[in-house]
């Protein structure tokens, strides 16, 4: 009795890991087919823009998934979370772009594992980064988080990270100066009220700016499940994309 009901359960195990990659291969496929109709409306190619799957508060189990369907870009926001889980998909070939505020004392972490960081917005940070990077032996691809906010002020790091837009080219020129990173582009995400497209478009001039002077910085990262559209209309060349791949997180996750 009790090998039968173990082959039940795993039956319904396999069962339930079938549908899941079922729904997350249908979801990918509209992400992916709205990204296309966005880059046709823009006049660009749709070669132009990457997916990152951010998969926070998810398995592991998910991004296999992920991986399996052709999905080479992951993001994650937490450090402990976004660890643990590079360490366990260590045997996949993926690039992993930390995607959230990034306090300093977290920096040494992330430089161990993380291959992008879009959330770069002061001179500490990069330091802290560089340094890790170094002692790890490393080369970190950092992004210059831009806060779009219309309150945004020089001088001052956003409530929900970036540095204003006329403080953005001097992050930039720290990072290009680090050994051990590269600048490779901005970072921003839309202000919660009005215009999602205005604000891509003020973050369009930003990345024009850093990549006048640094020609290799060409990385726009904007744009999510709500406003990718807009996000391709100006530019953005990597969607950082959640809830439209693998479902909604609840109220209390975000």
């Amino acid at each position: 009795m009790a090998a039968e009901h173990g082959g039940h359960a795993e039956r319904a195990e396999a069962g339930e890991a079938a549908l899941r990659r079922r729904r997350i291969a249908a979801n990918l496929e509209a992400v992916r087919e709205r990204a296309a109709t966005a880059c046709e409306k823009a006049g660009r190619p749709a070669s132009d823009v990457s997916i990152i799957a951010v998969t926070k508060t998810y398995p592991a189990s998910d991004v296999r998934i992920l991986a399996g369907l052709g999905v080479g870009d992951v993001g994650e926001n937490r450090d402990q979370e976004a660890s643990a889980k590079a360490a366990e998909l260590g045997d996949l070939p993926l690039t992993w772009h930390f995607v959230g505020q990034l306090q300093t004392n977290k920096a040494r972490s992330v430089a161990r594992y993380a291959d992008v960081v879009h959330s770069v917005d002061r001179g500490r940070l990069v330091s802290a980064l560089g340094g890790r990077a170094r002692l790890e032996g490393r080369r970190l691809t950092c992004l210059v988080q831009v806060n779009l906010d219309p309150d945004s002020q020089a001088g001052v790091i956003g409530p929900r990270g970036g540095a204003d837009p006329r403080d953005a080219p001097a992050v930039a020129d720290l990072i290009a100066a680090e050994e051990g990173l590269e600048i490779g582009g901005v970072m921003a995400v839309a202000p919660r009220e009005g215009d999602p497209g205005a604000a891509f478009a003020r973050l369009r001039a930003v990345a024009a700016g850093i990549r006048d002077r640094y020609p290799q910085a060409k990385v726009i990262s904007a744009g999510m499940s709500g406003d990718m559209e807009a996000a391709i209309e100006h530019g953005a060349t990597h969607l950082r994309v959640g809830t439209a791949l693998l479902g909604d997180r609840g109220p209390n996750v975000g």
